[in-house]
């Protein structure tokens, strides 16, 4: 069989992944990562302050009252920008001691180039609270684990050396702040080994007296022009703005204004020349800030030109439908956890996922750095950007710091072309619901060229939303497929809209928006000593039979726009990737690619689902049995993880030996208030019904795994796999058949047989 030439590319590309030598031993004996932090915001005067800093734990909180702001030497050395939990931080603490409050030091002297300029000191990324002090003062603070920060030091600084202290408060047990899948003790399940302070690259950078702080990157590809909005920093007046743009080498457009602190320039492009998926084509872009014949400023950037259109249940770039077969990256490192070893690594990484027929990725759980944004814009790489939100625990009083941090990130991230997509949060719960309202309305006030989800799985709170998603680990290919096919053709009964009862809103139903189900397989494999989700395949023939199964379910769906594969590397004890934590592929990757790149339904026609009907009103529902959204309607079950006799969902069986628990049951996951570990739980709870005759009747649930639900001993649903949201099933007929005036009894079993585990339900009629 011939072998497509990019696969080809791709396989070359990946064997420097395995050749790679010792990092640790070069990162000390050299600068590590040494590269421009910013390709898409660079000057050339700068100094990366990477490589060897003083660092000491603070175990007692007290380092501002023993003097450790300036002049004292600190107990340990530190490669940054690796942290401390790191091997190549040189202290490979790990999750083996709580790291609080840390302390790092270091002294610079400015080049020559940069003496006399405005000089800013940049921190990439610092993990999480931050106290910059220059020379003894406080020069500058930080709130937030994944946006980069900067000070400007100017007043601060000597001649000679000068000296550098950084003090970092990480309380990710307070429940206050995001640490997405970093663990707070040692590594399980999902979670894996954290990450505390500096995690990315520290650099001083020389400016002028005035100077261009930021700008955003609007592509015209309709008229063929970048609209671009600037803001200046700086006193200066009677100043110019010019604004070039260049194709391989050759101005092909230009715009100049008197410069303000807002300034809108419009380029007018010669050339056009689209960035595509897979045949990326970057636009240079110089900015010069000057004052008569003085270059007061000067930066680099570049551009892609490509847009983004939703129409109806299509997903369109550049006008065209482009079946978005994304990998799930999380971005860890065996070495490094949070950072990358090298820029060569990252790029790797995104060459890895091509090599498997991918396209993308969604980046989960964390912020990527601008390096890895820059190689995804030069690869033609389409990505979604997320947040670390896991931890804050739905407390309002980390709501205000969430949504500072993303308004950061969204305006040092949005002149990517790569990132198509804004997902600020994973699997969230119904009652963080406000905080989702607030950061997409931030999302869409900031950048409204991009589509944005509120949340990836589980809970939607968004009634008219511009597309949707959902999760799904159904290991049967069959009843995925199947589940996916009728989830767009679904019988008549089950609503179209989404479904509010006291005042929450469960699963909306096709909306007749864009649709991707944005993860799926977790396929594990070599999970000795770890787990994957499900049961893991025997035999490798058997993975790929799976593998193919589950793949094809998505690519012959002509109304999914895209899936999401679980995912790219094994990471600690999670093994379900499609290749192991060290970047050494598990699996034949020419038959993996195969499988992945085949054109998709979605890419060769329209499609096809009908456009969903509307109710005029929404329906009032009345709650028999709360789910832990309704509050005080959610009442105790009584329960067993003991097989009981065989009648126990009747309505006569005595259950009063049973123990009693509120919802939800399950184990490892925020939320749960009844612990259940084992494979099986049954549930038992009586409820009145006034009798009057119901026009709907629904079951809102939550399950993982296999679920069955009695009602007066007779079974009225049954579901298999899971679900990470709660969802509603009609189920008017079967209830009107059993209930009855008076008392009615409901009993749940469910079976779990490995991963996490979860129960809760909700009884509704109109």
């Amino acid at each position: 069989m011939t072998l497509r030439p990019s696969f080809v590319r791709h396989l070359i590309v990946l064997l420097a992944v395995f050749l790679t030598v010792n990092f640790h031993s070069d990162l000390l004996a050299s600068v590590p990562r040494p590269e421009h932090p910013r390709p898409d915001l660079q000057r050339m005067s700068w100094l990366s302050l990477n490589g060897e800093w003083e660092f000491e734990v603070d175990p007692a909180g007290d380092g501002e009252t023993r003097g450790l702001t300036s002049g004292k030497v600190l107990g340990q050395k530190i490669v940054v920008p690796f942290c401390p939990e790191s091997k190549l931080s040189g202290l490979g603490f790990g999750n083996s001691q709580k790291l609080k409050d840390v302390w790092y030091r270091r002294s610079f002297e400015l080049p020559k180039d940069m003496l006399g300029k405005r000089i800013k000191i940049h921190f990439g990324g610092v993990d999480y609270q931050s106290w910059v002090y220059i020379n003894g003062q406080l020069a500058g603070t930080h709130v937030g684990e994944s946006a980069s920060f900067d000070c400007d030091i100017t007043g601060f600084l000597t001649r000679g050396t000068n000296e550098v202290v950084l003090k970092v408060m990480d309380d990710m047990w307070s429940g206050l702040q995001p640490c997405g899948k970093q663990s707070g003790y040692q590594s399980y399940s999902c979670f894996y080994t954290r990450t505390t302070g500096i995690w990315q690259p520290v650099w001083l950078e020389a400016l002028g007296s005035s100077f261009i702080e930021n700008f955003s990157l609007v592509p015209d590809v309709d008229h063929s022009r970048v609209i671009i909005r600037t803001k200046i920093d700086g006193q200066d007046c009677g100043l110019t703005l010019r604004a070039d743009a260049y194709a391989n080498g050759k101005q092909v457009g230009s715009e100049t204004v008197a410069a303000a602190n807002q300034n809108l320039l419009v380029i007018d492009l010669k050339e056009k020349v689209l960035w595509n998926p897979g045949a990326p084509f970057l636009y240079d872009l110089k900015f010069t800030l000057s004052k008569g014949a003085e270059t007061v400023d000067e930066v680099m950037s570049y551009f892609g030109l490509r847009k983004i259109t939703i129409e109806g249940r299509k997903f369109l770039i550049n006008d065209k439908p482009v079946f978005q077969r994304l990998i799930l990256d999380q971005g860890f490192y065996p070495d490094g956890l949070w950072t990358a070893p090298s820029d060569q690594q990252l790029e790797n990484d995104i060459r890895m996922s091509m090599a498997c027929g991918f396209n993308g990725a969604r980046l989960h759980q964390k912020v990527f750095e601008p390096r890895f944004l820059y190689w995804a814009d030069k690869l033609g790489y389409l990505v979604w950007g997320e947040y670390p939100n896991a931890g804050y625990g739905n407390q309002r009083g980390g709501f205000s710091a969430v949504v500072n941090e993303w308004t950061e990130i969204l305006i040092r991230d949005r002149n990517h072309p790569a990132i198509i997509g804004w997902c600020p949060f994973n699997e969230n719960f119904e009652a963080s619901g406000e905080l989702q309202k607030m950061v997409w309305n931030t999302t869409k006030a900031i950048d409204p060229s991009r589509p944005a989800l509120e949340s990836s799985g589980w809970t939607h709170t968004l009634m008219q939303p511009e597309l949707r998603d959902a999760h799904d680990y159904t290991e049967d290919p069959i009843r995925l497929k199947k589940r996916w096919v009728n989830y767009f053709n679904a019988p008549s009964e089950k609503p179209k809209v989404p479904v509010r009862y006291t005042g929450q809103m469960v699963a909306a139903g096709d909306l007749g928006v864009p649709f991707m189900v944005s993860e799926i397989g977790g396929i594990g494999w070599g999970t000795s000593g770890g787990w994957s989700y499900g049961n893991g395949p025997k035999t490798e023939a058997e993975f790929f039979t799976r593998y193919q199964g589950t793949i094809d379910a998505m690519l012959d769906n002509p109304n999914l726009f895209g899936f999401c594969y679980t995912q790219l590397t094994d990471i600690e004890q999670e093994k379900n990737g499609l290749y192991d934590y060290d970047r050494k592929p598990k699996f034949d990757l020419r038959k993996v690619y195969q499988i992945t790149s085949r054109k998709a339904a979605y890419e060769r026609h329209e499609p096809d689902a009908p456009q969903p009907s509307r109710f005029k009103m929404e329906p009032k529902w009345k709650v028999l049995i709360g789910a832990v959204q309704d509050g005080d309607l959610c009442r105790p079950f009584k329960y067993t993880t003991q097989k009981p006799t065989d009648d126990w969902m009747s309505v006569n069986f005595t259950d009063k030996n049973w123990r009693e628990g509120r919802p939800p049951f399950g184990n490892e996951i925020d939320g749960i208030r009844t612990s259940w570990k084992s494979e099986d739980i049954y549930l038992r709870n009586n409820f009145e019904y006034d009798g009057v005759p119901l026009n709907t009747g629904g079951l809102v649930i939550r399950y993982d795994e296999d679920t069955e639900v009695y009602i007066n001993g007779v079974r009225v649903a049954e579901f298999h796999g899971f679900i990470g949201d709660y969802q509603l099933n009609v189920i008017t007929d079967r209830l009107r058949s059993v209930l009855k005036s008076g008392t009615n009894t409901i009993a749940l079993h469910t079976h779990q047989s490995g991963g996490g585990q979860y129960i809760d339900v909700a009884l509704l009629v109109n």
